[in-house]
């Protein structure tokens, strides 16, 4: 029994193995070194070393900031992604290459750009300060840096599909009798709805792990704004060896679950469109 199909093209014994021990040499062994430090530290350990309250603030923060800004991403995201397809307007190539922009700049420039904006004398954070309210050295700069680094994930995976949807399904459905919001429910959205999910699982995966954005404009207080890449690096510095593998392996577990979940709903989705 043939387990993988023949191909017409030569040199899948060589591209397969290449792609293997590239994989296994850059994410396989890394995850594997940190899960085989977690095991060797024993259960009881491990345990101890993540439930502290320091860590569970720290992993709090991390993935609720990267999940609210995930979803602020995605409804953005999708609206700036309709606005560039559809529309024609001055300006619209500038802000399609701005959207670009997070993926160039380097993200420690990126976090004291914000810090400089939004810090209580800064030009944003004076107005901010007026109204009562503190972004930068808050867990609100935490969410602003996310957005920011998130945004272009969502956008350019939604663009492409946007721009392949057919005009006469969305005109058939007017003629029909379906209003906007009911054209945009039943027939848009479920198109959308496969890329739209993958890009909100790439910004959420990205703000997870974010550091040299967020750690300018956090503060960095513990119990407050310290956020979980932030304590792996203060227990590396300590030599704390273990309790950064721990809260490693951690981050690793809820990302895995988080991710997990995101794609089999996507699957359903897809299938629910006849995508597969």
């Amino acid at each position: 029994m043939r387990i993988v199909a023949k191909s017409p093209m030569p040199g899948f014994a060589l591209s397969a193995g290449l792609v293997l021990s590239l994989l296994s040499l850059i994410v396989l062994l890394p995850i594997g070194a940190l899960l085989v430090r977690g095991a060797g530290m024993g259960l009881a350990d491990l345990t101890a070393a993540i439930s502290g309250e320091r860590v569970r603030s720290a992993l709090l923060l991390s993935f609720r900031s990267a999940l609210i800004a995930a979803a602020f991403n995605l409804v953005l995201g999708v609206a700036i992604a309709w606005v560039l397809v559809r529309y024609r307007f001055p300006g619209r190539r500038l802000i399609d290459a701005a959207i670009d922009l997070p993926f160039a700049l380097p993200t420690a420039v990126a976090g004291i750009a914000l810090t400089a904006l939004y810090a209580p004398n800064g030009v944003f954070g004076q107005i901010a300060a007026a109204a009562g309210l503190r972004i930068a050295y808050a867990p609100p700069g935490i969410l602003l840096a996310l957005v920011f680094v998130g945004l272009p994930f969502v956008v350019r995976t939604v663009q492409p599909v946007i721009a392949e949807i057919d005009r006469e399904v969305e005109e058939a459905s007017a003629t029909l009798g379906a209003s906007r919001l009911t054209t945009l429910r039943r027939v848009v959205a479920p198109v959308l709805m496969p890329a739209a999910l993958t890009g909100f699982a790439l910004a959420l995966a990205r703000g997870v792990g974010e550091y040299g954005s967020v750690i300018f404009i956090a503060g960095n207080l513990p119990m407050k704004t310290e956020i979980a890449p932030l304590l792996i690096v203060i227990r590396l510095e300590e030599f704390d060896i273990d309790g950064a593998a721990a809260i490693g392996i951690a981050m690793l577990g809820i990302s895995f679950a988080m991710l997990l979940l995101i794609n089999a709903v996507q699957v359903w989705s897809r299938r629910r469109i006849g995508y597969v």
